[in-house]
């Protein structure tokens, strides 16, 4: 039954709005399938993180137009299927490959990755090739090699110290020598502080002791007292000089 051009339009809108965010897409042939084999195929597509669609040729053509995977859907002829994914396409492809080789009735047309168009022979080479989770758990095994390795290093060290120490102490090397350094490191010790001492310097005779100031005040207070009385005495003696003038003449 011929589909309407409602039904063609609605088709492709649907197909077009599937294939928008798709990156990457396989598209294939096949003779003829089973429902079963149907259903295990595009359960493969599914858990691979993918969808699958048997298309017709005219309305691939037009739903892709302005998607990632345009050119891998013009031109088609034939019978023709497409399984397509935004995720990784190694993983895609190995779903094909490994589901093919139980399934011979199903083959490769071409494929796309990135807007890249890939032949058959190399979405067989991309089915070979390591999946993205297995690339980014190699480099970073190789980013945290180096760390892990000087980890390890470090550790053994740690642990061959440890094992020496313990032995050590099991066979009392320790206590030993502990008793011993004490007493010969206490001679050298000696030796240095008395060589360190400072040299006793000879002490000099303390100087006489200075009289305080006030001595002497005290000494010359008797000077001072005995001033007035020298002058009193010369002032007698004077008047009793004139007075032995005076009285001379009169003997005479």
């Amino acid at each position: 039954m011929a589909l309407t051009k409602a039904k063609k339009a609605e088709q492709i809108d649907k197909l077009a709005h599937e294939l928008e965010g798709s990156t990457s897409a396989i598209v294939g042939t096949f003779a003829k399938l089973t429902v079963s084999q149907d259903f295990e195929l595009r359960k493969a597509v599914r858990n691979a993180g993918g969808r699958y669609r048997v298309l017709k040729n005219t309305l691939a053509a037009r739903a892709s137009r302005g998607t990632k995977v345009e050119q891998a859907l013009q031109g088609l002829k034939g019978v023709s299927s497409v399984a397509y994914t935004s995720g990784d396409p190694v993983a895609l492809a190995k779903a094909l490959s490994t589901w093919m080789q139980e399934n011979a009735e199903f083959t490769f047309k071409l494929g796309i990755v990135d807007g890249q168009v890939i032949t058959v022979e190399e979405v067989k080479k991309l089915a070979t090739m390591p999946a993205k989770e297995e690339i980014f758990s190699k480099l970073l095994y190789l980013l945290n090699a180096p760390a892990q390795r000087l980890v390890t290093v470090l550790n053994a060290a740690g642990r061959d110290v440890a094992v020496v120490l313990n032995q050590a102490v099991e066979q009392q090397k320790f206590s030993a020598t502990a008793s011993a350094q004490p007493a010969e490191a206490a001679k050298p010790a000696a030796a240095a502080q008395a060589a360190e001492a400072p040299k006793a310097e000879p002490v000099a005779a303390a100087p006489a002791e200075v009289a305080p100031a006030a001595a002497p005040a005290e000494t010359a207070a008797p000077v001072a007292t005995t001033a007035p009385e020298a002058e009193a005495a010369g002032t007698k003696e004077d008047s009793q000089t004139a007075a032995a003038g005076t009285e001379a003449p009169a003997e005479g």
